[in-house]
């Protein structure tokens, strides 16, 4: 028997999921009162549940007033303003079990009802089950925790959206801090893609951070990044050390890299490495800068007599590979002004052209300019994480002292849970392609040891990816959102999943956020974003997303697969010193005292004789924090 206090509507019109109600029971101030607790009646994005015999139907209230009443009552109410338009979305039982969907319709005539505290306790759970993972509490309802399912949240993928300053990074922070919970999830494996170095200290107490190019000290919270070239598969690597290159000259080139694999290979054993089977994609350790002098040999050499094009000697025999320096066979070329110095970036010196007695040479392959940006490359030390990768970096006879297996374990087996990689330091002319690159290595791996216990099938691993508006956008030609959307189709069934964090997503590709099962979306002003989200999402829940552009700070809407009903929740924020490093600064804070002298805001005094020399020496660095790390 239904408590009549909670009685407010009667069903009128039934349209899909669409349910007109026609409002019976409400008061001059629209405030109900069940068991003490006050109700206010016809709230838009609050609950109402249809007894239907054994079960109950729920769902949202999306329109309330004169626009909610049918089309085919318009005539017969002319007072239309006591409607109520309710979007259904899920079926609840007796015994408290709440399933999505559901398997009968309501019909004219039933009782409409508020849904009561104690009903969204039975709707939502509780933390009793160590695969809910509380991640704030129900806006309005301090009491209930907002919980998500979070075998769900993982491998069927997420999406944090939100308008900057709507509380996104602060979301972020708190997810992981939830799910990185040591003594709920012991062997959760996250791994975050910050491209403005957001993270690290709010998450420093429980991950690894790696970053460019760094000077660390005993007490930093940074390691070195390194991402060794010869991991990356052959278009990749072209793409950062030549750029577009002809698909004729790429041939030649991939011929030439994979002799050198081909001989690292045969000269170190490889476990897993079939000689018959190894292509130019393989990750063996190869010098890079003895392609580099072996292609500077073959442009720009002269010759006593006319070349053909064919007269250039096979790569493993270019040089001395005990001697960088000593002269090398090219079929009737002239002996170098100077030979050249792989390992210190030297480039060979020939005798100039002259009328009927030196030629150029003639090879076919066209990237003189390609290779002189090559040669920058090599020597700016800002590449140096990609092209001189600590021990990752093969000598001139391709031996390296850590290969994959170590940098694996350092990304996924440590023994914190969650791995930062800060990108914030990395060229922006090659940040899609790094990304790219990232994700096919950490991919692949996961995918060939599917079957082992460091897989993903054992112990999932979930790829947050900040900024991703930024690289997964259609208009912006990048080979990560090729392999993103590999992840996202196919990821789930080893283990991987993704957490897309955007304050744009209509720039998101269509097909990246169609494949999200749960939707974590806060203060969204721009009409656009938010119809791409209402486009993308399960629901029938125009209504509740209608609700974006008014949420308060932090305040998100919690939709789809991980969640037993669409929820307006407050997210858990960290403590103020474990937040992101994304706060908007500070112009003027009136409760600090005139006399202050705190750096910062234009309402304190600026300190006397600033020091412009370590402003100029972070610039020249390119890292922010370098100050910081010597302190």
């Amino acid at each position: 028997m239904q408590n009549k206090s909670t009685l407010f509507g009667i069903v009128q019109d039934v349209k899909g999921t669409t349910v007109s109600v026609n409002l019976t029971n409400i008061g001059i101030t629209g405030l109900t009162f069940v068991d003490g607790e006050g109700y206010r009646i016809g709230q838009i994005g609050s609950f109402a549940k249809i007894p239907i015999g054994y079960s109950h139907l729920f769902g949202i209230i999306s329109q309330v007033g004169a626009s909610a009443v049918p089309e085919n009552q318009i005539v017969a109410n002319p007072y239309g303003n006591r409607w109520a338009t309710i979007q259904l979305i899920g079926e609840g039982y007796r015994n408290g079990r709440f399933e999505r969907g559901i398997a009968q319709y309501p019909t004219i005539g039933d009782e409409v009802h508020l849904v009561s505290e104690d009903d969204l306790k039975n709707i939502y759970g509780k933390l009793d089950k160590p695969y809910f993972v509380k991640v704030g509490h129900i806006a309005g309802a301090d009491s209930i925790p907002a919980l998500v399912d979070i075998n769900k949240l993982i491998t069927r993928h997420s999406a944090v959206l939100g308008t900057t300053g709507s509380g996104k990074s602060t979301t972020v922070a708190g997810l992981l801090n939830a799910i990185s919970e040591p003594t709920k999830y012991p062997s959760s494996r996250v791994i975050v893609f910050d491209l403005h170095g957001e993270y690290g200290t709010a998450l420093k107490d429980r991950a690894n951070i790696y970053k460019i190019n760094t000077e660390t000290t005993t007490n930093s919270i940074y390691k070195n990044l390194y991402i060794p070239f010869w991991a990356l598969n052959f278009d990749e690597l072209i793409e950062l050390i030549l750029g577009q290159v002809d698909e004729k000259d790429k041939a030649i080139i991939g011929d030439k890299i994979l002799s050198l694999k081909r001989k690292s290979a045969t000269d170190t054993i490889y476990d897993g490495i079939n000689l018959q089977r190894l292509s130019v994609d393989t990750p063996i350790p190869f010098s890079l800068n003895r392609l580099w002098l072996h292609l500077q040999r073959m442009i720009f050499s002269t010759h006593t007599t006319q070349a053909t094009g064919q007269c250039l000697s096979n790569i493993e025999e270019d040089f001395d590979i005990h001697n960088t320096t000593e002269a090398f066979a090219i079929d009737n070329a002239n002996i170098p002004l100077q030979t050249g110095d792989a390992e210190l970036i030297l480039p060979p010196q020939y005798k100039s052209q002259v009328a009927a007695q030196i030629f150029l040479s003639g090879s076919n392959l066209n990237i003189r300019r390609q290779l002189e940006g090559f040669t920058s490359k090599l020597r700016n030390p800002i590449y140096d994480f990609l092209f001189s990768p600590g021990d990752w970096k093969p000598d001139i006879n391709g031996i390296v002292s850590k290969d994959l297996d170590d940098l694996f374990g350092d990304w996924l087996g440590s023994d914190k849970p969650i791995t930062i990689l800060d990108l914030s330091g990395i060229p922006n002319n090659m940040l899609n392609t790094i990304i790219a690159a990232l994700l096919r290595i950490i991919y692949e791996g996961l995918f060939w040891a599917r079957n082992l216990s460091q897989g993903g099938r054992s112990r999932p691993l979930l790829l947050v990816m900040e900024e991703a508006h930024n690289y997964l956008n259609d208009s912006i030609a990048g080979s990560a959102l090729a392999i993103v959307q590999r992840i996202v189709k196919e990821g789930r069934k080893y283990g991987i999943g993704t957490m897309i964090v955007s304050q744009r997503p209509s720039e998101i590709n269509s097909t990246i956020l169609s494949q999200c099962g749960t939707f974590f979306a806060l203060r969204l002003t721009n009409s656009n974003d938010r119809s791409h989200v209402t486009s993308v999402v399960s629901d029938n829940l125009d209504g509740l997303v209608n609700m974006l552009p008014i949420l308060r700070t932090g305040e998100a809407i919690v939709l789809g697969e991980a969640v037993k009903l669409p929820m307006r929740a407050i997210i858990d924020v960290p403590p103020k010193d474990k937040r992101p490093d994304s706060q908007d600064p500070i112009v003027y804070d009136e409760l600090l005292p005139e006399d202050s002298m705190q750096p910062g805001g234009w309402g304190i005094k600026m300190e006397q004789n600033p020091n412009y020399k370590e402003f100029v020496e972070t610039w020249r660095s390119q890292n922010p924090i370098i100050n910081k790390v010597k302190q």
